[in-house]
């Protein structure tokens, strides 16, 4: 997984005062857990964009005058207008204990349903994943090479490697969705296949219903 370098320095001031200062000259107030006890600190800014500003899940070595700590962006708030950053959390790091993150997933192969005019919806961008930071995956490949219209891939299908998803099994990871124009044909289409069957006496076959978007 790649990493991060976040300089950091000592905040001797705590407080929202403190913080709206800092804030205003292009700094980002943060605080380390994990280790033995909290560390408040500030950033620059601008060292946040390889970080944030990115699909890709990356771990973080802090420098803290001086001090290097493994850690991992836990939480970052922006503002809701300007959408600078308010305040991030840092989660250290320990070897052995394993740590939560949300990794992107990467959508590989062609769906049918696609091809037949179809649109693929990604559902879910990321999926939280448990496991030792040694195990962490940079992302997850899904295949879709087997959507056709109104089929879904869901996060049940995930082989775990190494790791734990967190996620809820019965969630929709992408879908392909019949276009509206299509719709009619394609219902019209399954029913005459249906009436042809049972005229032809032949034993009927039903495949599994819809994925759930």
């Amino acid at each position: 997984m790649k990493t991060v370098e976040i300089i950091g320095y000592k905040r001797a001031n705590l407080g929202k005062k403190e913080s709206k200062h800092l804030r205003e000259e292009g700094n980002v107030p943060c605080v380390l857990y994990g280790g033995e006890e909290q560390v408040h600190f500030y950033a620059p800014m601008i060292l946040f964009r390889e970080l944030v500003y990115t699909p890709d899940a990356h771990m973080v070595d802090l420098n803290i005058e001086g001090e290097i700590y493994r850690c991992i962006l836990q939480d970052i708030q922006f503002h809701p207008v300007s959408e600078i950053i308010l305040h991030a959390d840092f989660l250290q790091l320990h070897e052995g204990k394993p740590v939560k993150m949300d990794i992107p997933v990467h959508l590989v192969g062609k769906a049918p349903g696609v091809d037949k005019g179809g649109t693929l919806m990604h559902k879910r961008r990321n999926i939280r994943v448990q496991a030792l930071p040694k195990d962490m995956p940079d992302f997850i490949e899904v295949d879709i090479s087997k959507l056709d219209f109104n089929k879904a891939v869901k996060v049940a299908e995930i082989e775990e490697k190494d790791f734990q998803i967190l996620d809820a099994p019965q969630l929709s990871i992408a879908v392909v969705e019949v276009p509206r124009a299509l719709r009619g044909k394609t219902d019209g289409d399954e029913l005459a296949e249906g009436a042809e069957g049972a005229e032809e006496g032949g034993e009927a076959t039903e495949e599994g219903g819809a994925g759930e978007a």
